[in-house]
């Protein structure tokens, strides 16, 4: 990798921004010193055209620009992502975006996940404890071998910090609930069960937390779509 490189990149991501797109971001809660304005989907296509590069990505993080973050979550090798690489990254997450692509492209898939998922739960800053739920959230989408106990140990970890108000980091509680409980028809059950005791804390979140999760894992799509899947099996 050399600065020409990382230079070329930066440039034609200016070249793709769009100041109107920036100032819609701000109003979706995606707030940064340094922004383009470039849509994901031209994120995901020059990712694709650099391919895997674990040295390129830690330039493009250091930048500090929003869209060559995003890059560099989806260009980094999770073989090569260390625990100390992911304490520096996680503690200058300052939009729910970039929190949110790097636990979803790239953390998810390093051998550290489950125990930053749990660790970060106990973070006081925002977006690190965001991303300890965000990182359930995914685990239980992307992690098809992981037994369903791996996913009850966290329910009381979901349950414990429902109380917390800030909204990015109750929105991934409700998240990480709601995927664990539409994993199958075991957690499902645990999930709904775990909801209703939330619903019984006396707490704002917790009761958002709860009452949105339980109505997606309740309903009749899901519950019809995990039976359909265990008759599969």
């Amino acid at each position: 990798m050399t600065t020409t490189q990382l230079d070329s990149i930066l440039k034609r991501l200016e070249s793709f921004g769009d100041l109107r797109a920036v100032e819609g971001m701000a109003r979706f809660g995606i707030t940064t010193k340094k922004a383009f304005g470039v849509s994901t989907p031209v994120l995901k296509q020059m990712a694709r055209e650099i391919g895997k590069n674990h040295d390129l990505a830690q330039e493009l993080w250091s930048t500090g620009v929003l869209e060559a973050r995003g890059i560099a979550a989806l260009i980094d090798e999770p073989s090569k992502v260390t625990e100390k690489q992911m304490e520096q990254w996680v503690k200058e997450f300052d939009n729910w975006a970039v929190c949110d692509g790097c636990c979803m492209n790239l953390f998810d898939k390093t051998i550290f996940a489950w125990k930053k998922a749990v660790d970060w739960s106990h973070r006081k800053e925002e977006y690190e404890k965001r991303a300890a739920f965000a990182l359930m959230a995914v685990l239980a989408v992307h992690d098809k071998k992981a037994e369903d106990k791996r996913f009850l140990s966290l329910l009381p970890i979901i349950k414990r910090e429902a109380v917390d108000e800030r909204n990015f980091v109750k929105k991934a509680i409700n998240w990480a609930l709601r995927q664990i409980g539409k994993r199958n028809l075991a957690l499902n059950k645990k999930a709904i069960q775990v909801a209703k005791e939330i619903q019984k804390i006396d707490s704002r979140s917790g009761r958002w937390i709860a009452a949105d999760a339980l109505r997606e894992l309740t309903s009749v799509a899901v519950q019809r779509r995990l039976s359909e899947k265990k008759k599969r099996r």
